[in-house]
């Protein structure tokens, strides 16, 4: 493994780094609640995209690009 490190030890530290990010995770979601409003914030943005004017090149443009 790397470092010379022997397998057990290696896969000890993977399993406890993972175990300590999902529960920090869980920390933050439960403490913070991040996704509480995400339906606001998506709703906003499809209502914004609606809203959204495409510009259009004028008409006469390719007319004079034929001439």
């Amino acid at each position: 493994m790397p470092a010379g490190v022997p397998m057990r030890q290696y896969l000890t530290f993977m399993a406890a780094a993972l175990l300590s990010m999902f529960v920090g995770s869980q920390v933050v979601h439960n403490y913070y609640h991040p996704l509480r409003d995400l339906n606001y914030y998506v709703e906003r943005e499809i209502k914004m995209q609606r809203l959204r004017e495409v510009p259009q090149p004028p008409e006469n443009a390719d007319s004079s690009k034929k001439s």
